[in-house]
């Protein structure tokens, strides 16, 4: 390639967000002086993947309208957008427009790019531009940009697509058409309503210009922090859309990285640092360091040296088996595959599976396994246990037994510590997948390895959690609480907080039986892509006679690019346009050894009539004033047996207060 003229004036649009900005980014206007539009296009000569050279201005003189998309299938974005680019360009065929798709990202393999355009559809020309000549000549931003030229060679349009998918984001369909208005107001002799947008996507980053000296190099540091920080899912087989285990393939995502970096998207680890403490308290803590994190952003503006490459660092090895837990015991299916679409957004898929089981097991490793790895949001399973009838009861939404998102999609328990899968479980599935522009089905599995023995600690799980919130329309900062009573003396093992696309902000506090607080995990930027377990280095004790808070903001405005609908009242549901609210904590009860032999009968429970009655309340979920073993679950079954004093499977009001008086008494 080779340019014939100065580049667009729009050199100095840029797109650095702060640190502190919201995790979703949306398309939004520009001015027509900051984006460059009416101006004329510089005249760049391109060759195409089929070999035929062409000009830019040449290009658009034979045609009505040019249409230049930049795109990349690696860029999850991007390929969202194709089926629309595809149906873009086949509308205004008739019309004499023609589409020039230029991929910018040069570690993208040509076959693989050419396979995209294939299973798309897409007829127009390819440019692999490799060497961002084509993409500095416009000053392209992002790789979802498009530019609309006319047949003198003025910009007419650059920006989005349309705002159906943003980063963080996506809806139904979208609200505003860009593209398709600026096509349809050239073809009519006119100016776009709108000239130009933000394209959020997998930002570019063009040659620099200005460099900064640095002594940073990839082979002395920054291969080190991909492998400790990326690798585990950018890498070759790894559930990223693209690997970063090469110096080009650092380069070619260069503008990505940091824009994910700055933002705080990348790597995925939204816990605020605790006030006082110098070490994270968590063990699977994914943040970058500071100096990491300096070091990097060093590198990308510095000229990206090689550096020597007898400092580089050994490969990382990365697991060849199916199952990171190693050969499963036992290995359960959906009953049946699921379609998922290519476009717009899917409510939950609800699916169960019998697991045959004739006794008690324990278990020690727990993984879930989708084959649409790429499609996948997220993965709930719940263990629906049959009661002493053998009828089956409503899943605790309380008690999570596995649970995936991308990058962490095991749970594996050490020495001594394991969960109990009941005979009879039925195992729930509740399934939320992302279409990314490709159809594909999904039938996804769960493994798991049994302990060899009953364990010491026997890991359970329970919420703080709110079933009555109630967020009005438009509201920005809605608070929420969730609350979960502590009865007895426990130690947590893990926090994971779930909310669906309206939450904004998730807080975990305690509250001590004698009325001291503290922050126990606190997510100021809660992200509904990443559904995280937050594991502590070591077992947090927390007395009897304490609760857990769970403190929740709530965006129900339409500043909110994932809200589908501000104007309604949003009230708790199983979909992502309803909401839920819970807490989710992993506990043992030291007091309970299932290798040991029980006692007869489980020692009494120290309560105050308020804890009670908050329990009541929470565990009797058909309202019938008593609170079945069933209802009580695992979280609470030591509570239920002190408390069930006649043994007939029930705890009522006059049971509890009885337990009460005679414990004062005593």
């Amino acid at each position: 390639m080779r340019i014939l003229l100065p580049a667009l004036a729009a050199a100095t649009l840029t797109l650095s967000p702060a640190a502190d900005e919201p995790l979703t980014e949306q398309p939004r206007p520009l001015a027509a002086a900051e984006a460059g539009t009416g101006q004329i296009v510089p005249d760049v000569s391109f060759t195409s993947m089929d070999g035929k050279t062409h000009s830019l201005r040449k290009l658009a003189a034979a045609h009505r309208t040019l249409v230049v998309a930049f795109t990349s299938h690696t860029c999850p974005l991007s390929a969202k957008l194709m089926p629309t680019l595809a149906a873009l360009e086949k509308d205004f065929a008739s019309q004499g427009a023609a589409f020039v798709f230029v991929n910018p990202t040069a570690s993208d393999k040509p076959e693989d790019i050419r396979a995209a355009k294939e299973q798309h559809g897409l007829k127009g020309e390819f440019v692999h531009d490799r060497d961002l000549t084509l993409a500095s000549a416009l000053r392209a931003t992002s790789t979802t940009e498009t530019f609309v030229i006319d047949a003198a060679g003025t910009l007419i349009y650059r920006g989005a697509v349309d705002d159906q998918y943003g980063l963080g984001y996506a809806r139904d369909a979208a609200r505003n058409e860009w593209l398709r208005e600026a096509l349809t107001a050239t073809f009519a002799g006119q100016r776009p309503r709108i000239a130009a947008t933000t394209a959020p996507g997998c930002a570019l980053a063009l040659p620099q210009q200005a460099v900064k000296p640095t002594t940073v190099t990839w082979h002395g540091r920054v291969s080190r922090i991909m492998q400790a920080n990326c690798q585990e899912c950018h890498r070759s087989g790894g559930i990223a859309p693209f690997p970063l285990e090469s110096m080009e393939d650092a380069v070619s995502h260069a503008g990505m990285i940091r824009k994910a970096v700055t933002k705080g998207i990348m790597p995925p680890w939204f816990a605020a640092p605790q006030e006082g403490v110098a070490h994270s308290p968590f063990a699977n803590d994914r943040s970058l360091s500071p100096a990491d994190r300096a070091g990097l952003l060093a590198w990308l503006d510095g000229g990206r040296p090689e550096g020597d490459a007898a400092e580089a660092p050994l490969p990382r090895r990365w697991p060849d088996a199916l199952w990171a837990i190693g050969k499963p015991d036992a290995v359960w299916k959906l009953p049946r595959a699921v379609d998922v679409k290519a476009t717009g957004k899917m409510d939950y898929v609800n699916l169960q599976v019998e697991t045959g089981l004739t006794e008690d097991r324990w278990v020690q490793s727990i993984e879930v396994l989708p084959t649409a790895r790429a499609q996948v949001h997220h993965v709930l399973v719940f263990a629906i246990v049959p009661d002493k009838s053998g009828k089956r009861r409503v899943r605790d939404p309380n008690n999570f037994f596995a649970a995936y998102v991308p990058g962490s999609n095991l749970l594996q328990y050490p020495a001594g510590y394991a969960k109990r899968l009941p005979a009879g479980t039925i195992l729930h599935f509740q399934l939320h997948y992302t279409p990314n522009g490709t159809a594909v089905q999904d039938r996804t599995r769960l493994g798991v390895v049994f302990a060899k023995e009953p364990p010491r600690y026997g890991v359970q799980v329970a919420a703080a959690g709110n079933h009555r919130i109630a967020i009005p329309p438009h509201a920005e900062n809605h608070p929420e609480k969730g609350l979960l009573p502590v009865p007895v003396n426990v130690q947590l093992l893990a926090f994971m907080p779930h909310l669906h696309v309206r939450g904004k902000s998730f807080r975990y506090e305690l509250t001590g039986a004698d009325g001291t607080r503290r922050t126990l995990l606190d997510v100021p930027r809660y992200d509904f892509n990443w559904q995280l377990l937050y594991r502590l280095a070591e077992p947090m004790p927390v007395a009897a006679d304490s609760r857990i808070e769970a403190h929740v903001i709530f965006d129900n405005s339409a500043n909110n690019p994932h809200n589908p609908a501000p104007e309604k009242w949003v009230r708790w549901g199983e979909q992502t346009d309803d909401e839920m609210l819970l807490g989710y904590v992993e506990y043992v009860n030291p007091a309970e050894n299932p290798s040991a032999t029980r006692a007869a009968a489980p020692a009494p429970v120290d309560l105050t009539p308020k804890t009670l009655g908050i329990l009541g309340k929470r565990l009797d979920t058909d309202r019938d004033g008593r609170v079945s073993r069933e209802e009580a679950g695992e979280s609470f079954a030591t509570l239920h047996a002190s408390l069930d004093t006649d043994g007939d499977g029930f705890v009522t009001g006059g049971e509890a207060r009885a337990v009460i008086r005679a414990r004062r008494r005593s």
